[in-house]
């Protein structure tokens, strides 16, 4: 029995069948058990060894995550695996810190699992040409881009969003309200990487509208921790600084931010109101719900294989695709009340 007559008894597609026997989590528990019982009566046993083979041999593409625990990427990383299979490759990944070095463990694993290529999930912005030399297969940078570094653009391919603009999109959502007194929470102005891009997209949002930069409302962070989001919107509160809004650049800043307002003792929206980036699922179970711009995370993943596949196979040359974000309204952008 091969795993497509698991699939015809199951009346799922091949993709399914391989996720329930390899316990993704977005497979419900309900066809994990139909899987694995159709499994079991049809004796179907994975031959781990051959397909182990065949991804050391061939048709296999790398994922590096760097920031794995990073919520944002979790439904992007699925996207990617469900495409390459529909695609028929397989992936080997591997999960880095935030301050892990993708460019040395996507070269190591190109070598060590003869990868066909590379997605690189989470990154810096600042690749050279060594770097990607170095790398030596094909590769897509996935939710960022090579905004700073001297990399020309024909030698890899991108999927994400425009972080300026976006930003500024988010910032004139408070402006429209009529908030002209806007901090920005953000890890660090000048780091060369996403909080600096939005921070560009937020300055360039007030100066459009004629309101004056004041950089006692820019809290910085220094990181992306949300205990750090949480202590800079706390102390600002406590120590009178005059504003009525947040941008955070992303959403795990802006749910510790809501947390700090809320144990000062003030309400969003009606003392504050707050904006992010992201989309992440846990900022739908904010009280209220986090207003922000929500990433399209899934076809973000797909996008990247896509264009790494495609590469591989001849069909196009490298591309960089920039999508679009789209507001969630939620409940925590209000009128400016003062």
């Amino acid at each position: 029995m091969t795993i497509k007559d698991v699939a015809a008894y199951c009346g799922v597609s091949v993709s399914t069948v391989s996720r329930a026997l390899n316990g993704h989590p977005d497979v419900s528990e309900d066809m994990r058990n139909k899987v694995l019982d159709a499994a079991r009566a049809l004796r179907y046993v994975p031959n781990r060894s051959a397909r182990d083979l065949a991804m050391n041999q061939s048709d296999t593409i790398g994922v590096i995550v760097r920031g794995g625990t990073n919520p944002f990427y979790t439904p992007i990383e699925h996207a990617m695996e469900h495409t390459a299979e529909l695609r028929g490759y397989g992936i080997v990944s591997r999960q880095l810190s935030s301050a892990g070095d993708e460019i040395a463990e996507a070269a190591e694993l190109a070598r060590t699992k003869r990868l066909k290529g590379v997605v690189l999930l989470g990154g810096r912005f600042d690749y050279s040409t060594d770097d990607a030399q170095s790398i030596g297969v094909p590769f897509v940078c996935c939710s960022y881009t090579n905004h700073f570094g001297d990399l020309p653009k024909d030698t890899y391919s991108s999927v994400s969003i425009n972080d300026k603009a976006e930003a500024y999109k988010a910032v004139h959502a408070l402006i429209d309200a009529g908030h002209t007194r806007i901090a920005c929470l953000l890890s660090a102005t000048d780091d060369q990487s996403i909080s600096q891009l939005r921070y560009d997209g937020y300055c360039q949002a007030l100066e459009d509208a004629g309101i004056p930069l004041d950089l006692s409302l820019v809290l910085k962070t220094n990181g992306f921790l949300m205990s750090s989001a949480y202590e800079s919107v706390k102390e600002a509160i406590e120590e009178g600084l005059d504003f009525t809004a947040i941008f955070s650049i992303a959403d795990t800043l802006a749910i510790a931010a809501m947390k700090a307002i809320f144990d000062t003792g003030a309400t969003v929206p009606d003392d504050y109101s707050v904006i992010a980036i992201d989309g992440i699922e846990m900022s739908q179970y904010t009280v209220p719900t986090l207003t922000t711009l929500c990433q399209p995370q899934e076809t973000m993943g797909q996008e990247a294989v896509r264009l790494l596949v495609d590469v591989l196979e001849g069909k196009s040359q490298n591309e960089h695709v920039r999508l679009k974000t789209t507001q969630r309204s939620g409940g925590t952008v209000g009128p400016a009340r003062r």
